[in-house]
């Protein structure tokens, strides 16, 4: 199994209590051990195909069926478009292909309770994988999730805790269970999840081969894009691929502290925004997001909420019913300047999540 590492001090994480934080100097984990792209024959299907290369060697892999998606082609005027469906996940959102391996690494370990903060889709894959096996979730919600998100929570037997306020306070509550109640199996801090994500760069190649494109996604915390960039760096280890895509994160004007700290610009104020899969204020992941965007010469961009809107509908009108979050990247295309090379867009979402 993969061990994470303080990024500072370098520690080991104890995982036998998995904690968000260095317990010696309170920095974040990572892998820093860069895995290798799974080149051998895989039989299995979904994510169960890449479970060495997770350090997962066990034969019994804790699954939903996650992975293997659709990378549904379309257009945008004359340019060349692909949604990788990350919506078609088992709990709906690409939140599983993280899930699946950190319930495995909790399970592995004799974990049995955990507890969580998330805007919904987070939450929701966790207490899905957590249901799976057999581990009790708690999960601090913003009191205004959209309540398809909190009902979908419920339902698969996790105790949901609605927090008043902006998102950030059901973070601060959670921290305050951490330990205590369970592992703080947290899809932003502990960096396991990003080994899932990888496999989204894995997919589209295997599908797409070796060609020049941009790959467009939301960005929150900074690991979904981060977990991609770093599949495509395994990819390119493994002798698979000549050159990096063109890699584009795209928040919400309301709510877009990436997008400041990429372009040293200061943001006053911060709105509210229907994409509230990324209405995150301080990511966790952000500097290392940006450091590989710059090394790679991409750029991180911000839409209006009457761009966003138009897009969800416009999506909604092409038969590809996504939750808003999702319609940033369709939303960022249109604004795009590379419009002479196909487009990637991780559609992360299912619409049925998102009640007005």
């Amino acid at each position: 199994m993969h061990i994470p590492v303080c990024v500072d001090c370098k520690t080991p994480m104890p995982m036998e209590i998995m904690p968000h934080r260095c317990p010696e100097c309170s920095g974040i984990y990572d892998l820093l051990a860069i895995p290798y792209y799974p080149s051998e024959k895989m039989e299995a299907r979904g994510l169960m195909r890449y479970r060495a290369y997770m350090g997962l060697t066990s034969q019994s892999f804790i699954t939903l069926g996650e992975g293997q998606t659709p990378l549904l082609e379309d257009h945008l005027q004359k340019r060349q478009v692909f949604h990788k469906m990350e919506c078609m996940n088992p709990t709906g959102s690409y939140k599983d292909r993280g899930s699946v391996v950190l319930v495995n690494y909790l399970h592995a370990y004799g974990h049995l309770a955990v507890v969580e903060d998330s805007s919904g889709n987070a939450g929701a894959s966790l207490a899905g994988y957590a249901a799976r096996a057999g581990i009790s979730a708690r999960i601090f919600v913003p009191e205004n999730t959209s309540g398809a998100k909190k009902e979908q929570i419920e339902n698969y037997g996790a105790e949901i805790i609605p927090i008043p306020g902006p998102r950030e306070n059901a973070a601060a509550a959670v921290f305050q269970a951490a330990g205590r109640d369970g592992v703080y199996a947290s899809h932003a801090y502990l960096p396991f999840g990003m080994l899932g994500i990888a496999t989204i760069a894995f997919e589209i190649y295997e599908t797409m081969g070796d060609i020049d494109f941009e790959l467009i996604s939301p960005v929150g915390h900074g690991s979904l894009l981060l977990g991609i960039i770093r599949g495509f760096e395994y990819l390119k280890t493994a002798g698979l691929i000549k050159s990096f895509p063109h890699f584009t994160g795209i928040q919400a004007e309301a709510c877009a502290p990436a997008y400041h700290q990429f372009n040293h610009t200061y943001q006053q104020d911060r709105g509210s925004t229907i994409a509230e899969g990324v209405r995150v204020t301080t990511p966790v992941r952000g500097e290392a997001l940006i450091e590989k965007i710059r090394l790679y010469n991409g750029m991180i961009r911000t839409v209006t909420e009457d761009e966003l809107l138009m897009a969800y509908m416009e999506l909604a009108r092409r038969g590809i019913h996504v939750e808003p979050t999702s319609a940033l990247t369709w939303a960022g295309c249109k604004k795009s300047s590379l419009r002479n090379i196909p487009a990637v867009l991780i559609q992360t979402g299912a619409g049925l999540k998102y009640h007005k």
